[in-house]
């Protein structure tokens, strides 16, 4: 397996200083789980005589049960790609363009494994939601079921914002799939399973445990390849461990039920190592894209057609003199500007306002923005509330659609 297999392909987020870590517990208790003894044991009567226990231990229990509900769901995503031509490299010499580029040979060579879960059979097909960031770049995509089956694989759709992509396979061989859970209902402390394939295939459908350490938390969503914040997003925060590879798997309750799909992790805060940080897509999301992805092979979102920043991240002073807010406003989100012909052009909002309700709900930041806009249909009416000039103020907007669903600018 390519020594890149995985390591290369689990979006880690490695600056995000305001996040806290979640608390660690594991998971026992009389009443989740039985243990049947048969039989007795055989003491050796003299040295050298040690034998095999022979007490038969029948141990179930919530997790298992629950793991034996989704494994089979669960796949290895392989994404293979052409060979990088790297003969530009000794034409720098010459001042040429040094750039690697893929080869025009049909060779193709893995260039990553993530995981990924099937969650539908229809018509023939079975249909498989993983992350974006597992099969980006792919030239082919390769799909290999529990039982080690390796079947080719095609993209149906993918969406950059959120980081899910839906993939089709042939279903014959296709024994289980999945069910989703309602990840608004979930709690802090309930325990969870992870399932994927960490470092690659060749650990195939390992599960690992830990709980919900947050039930919603604001991340910023980093490009792996700029480091540059791209924008933010509304995780679970679990304790499970999630390693390179795991991306695109499933994060299980105790009913056996999908509440998440695993896509990243926080391995360090600055200097400082961090351990037990896991983030996954809230499975009602998750749903909302892959029902858009199948229908359309896109997801359209509604834009305003501004840019925008916390107020939490601008001075006491600034709030006072340049937005002129009064002192009871504490939070909100700062337009930075405004894009010509744009809705909150037309409905008057302009530089320095500050947002602080959409559609009833409250704004407090970027994040809660993305969440209310996102979650209105294409050419809604919704009100908004904002401040301009230290007055609140009261319009109406009608909802359309951002320039290009596939890039992670889709706006606010």
């Amino acid at each position: 397996m390519n020594q890149n297999s995985g390591l290369m392909k689990t979006a880690v987020v490695a600056v995000i200083a305001a996040l806290i870590g979640g608390g660690v517990a594991g998971y026992a208790g009389s009443k989740m789980g039985s243990n049947t003894v048969s039989s007795t044991a055989q003491v050796p009567t003299k040295a050298g005589a040690t034998k095999i226990s022979n007490i038969k231990v029948n141990s179930s229990s919530q997790t298992t049960t629950a793991f034996n509900k989704v494994n089979k769901a669960v796949v290895s995503v392989v994404n293979l790609q052409k060979q990088q031509d790297n003969s530009g490299d000794l034409s720098a010499l010459f001042g040429a363009d040094s750039t690697n580029k893929k080869s025009s040979s049909s060779e193709l060579e893995e260039s990553s494994e993530g995981s990924g879960l099937i969650y539908e059979k229809k018509d023939g097909k079975a249909y498989i939601v993983t992350n974006n960031h597992v099969i980006s770049g792919s030239d082919k995509l390769e799909v290999i079921l529990s039982d080690g089956t390796k079947i080719d694989a095609s993209l149906v759709g993918t969406d950059a914002v959120s980081d899910l992509a839906v993939l089709k396979i042939d279903s014959s061989k296709v024994t289980k799939t999945a069910t989703f859970g309602d990840s608004d209902s979930i709690k802090p402390g309930e325990s969870v399973l992870a399932i994927g394939s960490p470092l690659g295939s060749e650990y195939a459908t390992s599960v690992t445990q830990g709980i919900i350490s947050a039930k919603k938390r604001t991340i910023d969503v980093t490009d792996e390849t700029t480091g540059q914040a791209t924008g933010q997003a509304t995780v679970i925060q679990t304790d499970t461990a999630i390693n390179p590879g795991n991306s695109g798997g499933p994060l299980v309750n105790l009913a056996g039920q999908v509440i998440g799909i695993n896509s990243m992790k926080l391995a360090s805060n600055g200097s400082t190592t961090v351990e037990g940080m896991g983030f996954a897509i809230p499975s009602n999301e998750v749903v909302k894209i892959i029902n858009q992805l199948v229908a359309n092979g896109k997801v359209v979102r509604p834009v305003l057609g501004i840019s925008v920043i916390d107020l939490t991240n601008v001075s006491s002073t600034q709030q006072s003199s340049v937005l002129k807010l009064p002192t009871s406003v504490k939070s909100g989100v700062v337009v930075a500007s405004v894009n010509a012909n744009s809705v909150a052009k037309k409905a008057g909002i302009s530089k320095y306002d500050v947002i602080v309700g959409l559609g009833g709900k409250d704004i407090t930041s970027v994040a809660d923005l993305h969440t209310t806009l996102y979650s209105y249909d294409m050419n809604s009416t919704v009100e908004i509330q904002y401040y301009h000039n230290g007055e609140l103020k009261k319009s109406t907007v009608k909802l359309t659609e951002a320039a290009s669903t596939d890039s992670t600018t889709a706006a606010k």
